[in-house]
């Protein structure tokens, strides 16, 4: 019996990966969530933020990373539409465009949110630092037009958006530095408040951010989007993300001490 196990057939162990991310997600199975304090001070802020306020998001992830970003896209979204504050939309990464406007559109018809209203997309410029300070100026300077090629001057939303001024939160949902960009040229330079929505691998390296202040609020991965649902009593992707999640990783926990124990117990009878 211990030899059939420790030369298990990797298929088995492929087949009770795909069985615990399958089930979870099919059955509305919820583990119980705490919300950290990064997720509550960005729930807080937007609360707290008077109807009528704008708040540009930033979709900084490439298609591969887009399965943590877009769950907490969704959360924050309906937490702005639901208090009547405007959300402008852009992105640094060529990639994420057509990917962005989609999820905005989706999001903004699940809410009765009008464009050019309620929301705006702005789309793709070249160049990092160029559009991060050329926005703290004008961001007509930057984006003459929108996303579908209406000037800037004709969306009703963006009549009283000169630049970071009218803005009162910059939430950058990212999978790799551009949140350090953000910080260093529109947080130092023009006072522009940051939050950040980011994938696991990069988590660490944003709590130093958290500390200083300059980061007012952070989603944590999956688990960020999870708490943020809490905190909105509205359990979407983020949730089922996050349960399938913690079963994997349960599952292979449990692989990894009996396939341990498997190992000992053979040697001990080997000597």
């Amino acid at each position: 019996m211990l030899e059939r196990f420790m030369n298990m057939d990797r298929r088995i162990i492929f087949l009770l990966v795909a069985l615990v991310v399958i089930i979870p997600t099919l059955i509305p199975v919820r583990l119980p969530i705490t919300v950290s304090e990064p997720t509550q001070k960005l729930y807080d802020y937007i609360e707290e933020l008077p109807s009528g306020s704008n708040i540009m998001i930033a979709f900084d992830y490439g298609p591969s990373s887009l399965a943590e970003p877009e769950p907490m896209a969704k959360a924050v979204m309906q937490h702005c539409f639901s208090r009547g504050i405007n959300v402008i939309g852009m992105t640094l990464f060529p990639s994420t465009v057509t990917l962005a406007d989609r999820l905005m559109k989706k999001i903004a018809d699940e809410n009765n949110a009008v464009y050019g209203q309620d929301y705006v997309f702005l789309g793709y410029r070249p160049g990092t630092l160029p559009v991060i300070l050329g926005m703290g100026t004008n961001i007509a300077n930057v984006f003459d037009k929108d996303y579908q090629d209406t000037p800037i001057s004709d969306i009703p939303m963006m009549a009283d958006v000169k630049n970071y001024d009218q803005i009162s939160l910059l939430l950058d949902l990212a999978s790799s530095s551009t949140t350090e960009a953000w910080i260093i040229y529109a947080n130092t330079k023009y006072d522009l408040q940051i939050a950040a929505g980011v994938t696991a691998v990069i988590i660490a390296q944003m709590y130093p951010y958290l500390q200083t202040g300059q980061l007012v609020g952070m989603m944590p991965g999956y688990l960020g989007a999870a708490e943020y649902e809490k905190l909105l009593n509205a359990p979407g992707d983020g949730t089922v993300g996050l349960n399938t999640a913690s079963f994997a990783h349960l599952l292979i926990i449990i692989l990894v001490i009996l396939g341990n124990i498997a190992y000992f117990m053979q040697r001990r009878e080997e000597a």
